[in-house]
């Protein structure tokens, strides 16, 4: 009898795992729908992710080209970062979103129009997508900041992870649409559906009962308060390994989304409907990531997890840009994808559990603009090497380059270190 109760004792002590733990967050009816209107927009604006370089690399057949295109979509996420993340501070979180993504959805349309109108000029195409990055830039923080005005603290590991579930789904089966769209009816549909599907998520919002918590106003300007952000990390260990981790994969392993279309068109030689399916083996490694994140927090560290994923991403390059064939490259691809959720969802939800409440829109602002600055960096870059090098050897070389850091990383026992992703909330 004693043993029965001393075995019961112990079950009850395990903490709790498993997809439904996983999923705990769905509880919120606010979050749920949040998620749903999300996950809607985000597989729309993924048709115009590959529609955008599939149709400039048709026109310019440059790499260079697609990663200049796609450099002036997140430079804006750079310059108005700051400004991004005092108001995610500073006002509701939730009507600061409805606006940003009616902006994004009006810049949709306009580029589905000019489209339509017949202009291929690649720095029209440009500059449309450098309109649609100026409200991204803005929407990030707050965005980001939202799902912890949806959930209380316990559930924020599985908010966070379901919330890059949702973007990932997205990216599993928007390019899978959108390389069917490309190759039957035309870019311009593609790019039609997306303007169209911002009404799920404006709908959403609209719909939501949450009011962000109310803060004290700061009379400080928009940079000092940024500055103040700034000098708040400085003494935060945990959060600048999560922004070195971020900077690292922003450089290395993002531009794998253009290199897609430039392998599909210039090294397997196949058309967009196996260019969707390339796009969509990286959702569906986030897929398989997803319960392992939300449901096993209890288990796997955060450092942990990233240090599983900077490894799986390496590999994953490696295998990919050695590929001899498309079923091959799409299997490495899965493995990108399930790595790279690991990596992003662990080093940001160490960021949204260790920060102080009140900096929490700054400091993700900052983050933000760590990870998507190095966007165009990483793709400019690489998109150039690919030029001059070759598409593989650019690949293998990233692939390479992030197996040592990690090793390095997972081995490091300074005061900066990868176990300090486990440190406590800020409180």
């Amino acid at each position: 009898m004693g043993a029965a109760v001393t075995e019961l004792g112990q079950r009850a002590e395990l903490p709790p795992r498993g997809l439904s733990h996983s999923l705990r967050a769905f509880r919120h009816r606010d979050y749920a729908v949040f998620w749903v209107g999300a996950i809607t927009s985000n597989t729309g604006g993924w048709l115009s992710n590959l529609t955008v370089p599939f149709v400039v690399y048709e026109v310019t057949h440059s790499a260079l080209w697609v990663g200049l295109v796609s450099a002036f979509q997140f430079v804006p996420n750079i310059a108005l970062g700051p400004w991004g993340g005092v108001l995610a501070d500073r006002h509701d979180r939730r009507r600061v979103l409805f606006l940003t993504q009616s902006g994004m959805a009006l810049s949709a349309l306009l580029l589905w129009m000019v489209w339509s109108a017949g202009v291929r000029e690649p720095l029209a195409v440009m500059a449309l997508v450098g309109v649609a990055g100026v409200f991204q830039g803005i929407n990030m923080p707050s965005w980001q900041s939202f799902v912890n005005d949806l959930v209380p603290r316990s559930d924020l590991d599985s908010a966070v992870a379901l919330n890059s579930l949702q973007f990932n789904a997205a990216r599993s089966l928007g390019p899978a649409v959108a390389g069917l769209i490309l190759a039957t009816i035309g870019p311009g549909w593609a790019l039609l559906l997306n303007a169209l599907s911002f009404l799920a998520v404006l709908l959403a919002l609209a719909s939501l009962t949450v009011r962000s918590r109310p803060r004290t106003p700061d009379p400080a300007s928009v940079w000092r308060q940024f500055a103040t952000s700034v000098r708040y990390i400085r003494g935060q260990p945990g959060i600048q390994m999560g922004l070195l981790v971020a900077i690292a994969v922003g450089l290395l392993v993002n531009p794998i989304f253009q290199f897609t279309v430039v392998f599909a068109g210039s090294v397997f030689h196949v058309g967009p409907w196996t260019l969707g399916l390339l796009n969509a083996a990286l959702g569906v490694g986030a897929l398989v990531a997803a319960p392992m994140l939300a449901g096993w927090s209890h288990i796997l560290s955060r450092s942990m997890l990233t240090r599983l994923g900077l490894i799986g991403q390496a590999l994953g390059l490696t295998g990919f840009a050695l590929s001899p064939s498309p079923g091959w490259a799409a299997t490495a691809l899965v493995v990108v994808g399930w790595a790279l959720l690991l990596t992003i969802s662990a080093t940001n939800t160490a960021v949204q559990i260790i920060v102080a409440d009140h900096l929490r829109g700054r400091v993700l602002a900052v983050r933000i603009m760590a990870y998507t600055g190095c966007f165009p960096v990483g793709g400019l870059v690489q998109g150039a090497l690919a030029d001059a090098l070759g598409p593989r050897a650019t690949v293998l070389g990233a692939g390479l380059l992030l197996l040592v850091l990690a090793l390095v990383l997972s081995s490091w026992r300074g005061p900066l270190r990868l176990q300090r992703l486990d440190d406590l909330h800020d409180g």
